[in-house]
């Protein structure tokens, strides 16, 4: 009996863990895809708003922040596809892996390490990583 009830406590608690990071990812998936939202129309003040105070504190300025989407993830500012990947909440780190295909279709894997903050969940940098192979 005791068996019984132990298995069942544990299904319990994954069943809540993982409707956690669900919870978790889904709002972090609505963060970024506002952002990108915003940058379709190019609303950099809006998109900025998306981002960690490390990252305002960087850039400064909304214009600054977009001049440095525009020329550095072009991929981001102006893509031709958007799949989000993985989502990983790890001790120290949450994260967000989204492929994009640029203008050109080609492909560019994106992390986007995010940042829990008293306004919500809120983008704290992206970094490039190695693109899975995927077909054309």
């Amino acid at each position: 009996m005791r068996h019984i009830l132990a298995a069942a406590l544990m299904l319990l608690c994954t069943t809540f863990a993982t409707q956690a990071e669900d919870t978790r990812s889904g709002a972090i998936v609505g963060v970024i895809q506002s952002q990108l939202d915003a940058f379709q129309e190019d609303d950099f003040a809006k998109a900025f708003t998306y981002a960690s105070p490390t990252i305002k504190r960087l850039f400064g300025t909304p214009d600054r922040f977009g001049q440095m989407v525009r020329n550095g993830f072009p991929m981001v500012w102006r893509p031709s596809d958007v799949q989000f990947l993985d989502f990983t909440d790890t001790a120290g780190e949450t994260s967000q892996t989204v492929l994009f295909r640029d203008a050109n279709g080609v492909p560019i894997v994106l992390k986007y390490l995010m940042v829990e903050t008293e306004s919500g969940w809120q983008i704290d940098g992206v970094v490039p990583v190695q693109a899975p192979d995927v077909a054309a």
